[in-house]
């Protein structure tokens, strides 16, 4: 039988470890082909680039038996690279973005390259997942998830995702024995509180630092920050209908003003 085609993308680029492993365990589904930018691109969301030329070019270095391009733009920009250019008439059976270095929990799928990615694949009508460590470090220990990423990758593989839905799932940074499994739930409620630090470089001109706190006001078990807080890889559904279906039939008033 043909082997699956996996398309394998991230935003730490392609260099970062999270990466490695997920093209590890792509290895062994089906056949791998890496598009992934040249330098971090964390926190880019679903940007593109359109002021200037966007630079492709094979990497032979990193994954030596496997066919891998680096991008000198975006996450979203490797996808829509690898889809038009790189593939050309070869349409993924799937697309794995990752696995990041820290968490795409809750309210930062909004900002997250890697999810982006794995979107931008969704919208191409790719089954996508996005994936997530919760452990920032150059040095964060990936093994022990790779069995349960394994088993999801597998499981869309053979079932498919619904059109214009992805997987954004997110990995507690614990060992193998407490990870309890993956729980599928929902988008926790929840916040960041920004605050920017002020200070001035050597010519007097101000600048400012970008910091704050997460805040989860959300105290429901049936969320990824539950989920992750307890031991379980979360799981939840995502997509790029930002509809508000609940709002429709009270804004339905403003048609007879």
């Amino acid at each position: 039988m043909k082997r699956p085609l996996i398309l394998v993308t991230n935003d730490d680029g392609i260099t970062a470890p999270g990466i490695r492993t997920l093209v590890e365990i792509a290895k062994t589904l089906g056949d791998v082909v890496v598009v992934a930018p040249d330098s971090p691109q964390s926190g880019m969301g679903h940007a593109i680039t359109i002021s200037g030329p966007i630079r492709l070019h094979p990497n032979k270095q990193v994954f030596e038996d496997v066919e891998a391009y680096e991008c000198s733009g975006t996450p979203v920009d490797c996808v829509k690279l690898a889809k038009h250019v790189v593939l050309k008439d070869r349409q993924p059976d799937l697309c794995l973005s990752g696995i990041n270095h820290g968490s795409n929990a809750s309210i930062n799928i909004i900002y997250s390259g890697t999810l982006s990615a794995a979107m931008e694949a969704s919208l191409e009508g790719i089954p996508s997942i996005g994936l997530s460590l919760l452990d920032y470090s150059h040095e964060a220990d990936f093994e022990p998830c790779v069995p349960f990423v394994k088993t999801l990758a597998e499981w869309v593989l053979n079932n498919g995702l619904e059109e214009g839905s992805l997987l954004n799932v997110n990995i507690p940074a614990i060992s193998r024995s407490e990870l309890k499994g993956l729980r599928v739930c929902r988008q926790a409620d929840a916040r960041w509180i920004e605050e920017f630090t002020e200070a001035e470089d050597p010519r007097g001109q101000k600048y400012y630092w970008l910091t704050g706190r997460f805040s989860n006001d959300d105290e429901a078990d049936d969320t990824d920050i539950w989920a992750l807080e307890n031991n379980y890889i979360s799981v939840v559904p995502s997509m790029h209908d930002l509809t508000n279906y609940r709002a429709i039939k009270t804004l339905k008033q403003i048609e007879k003003l």
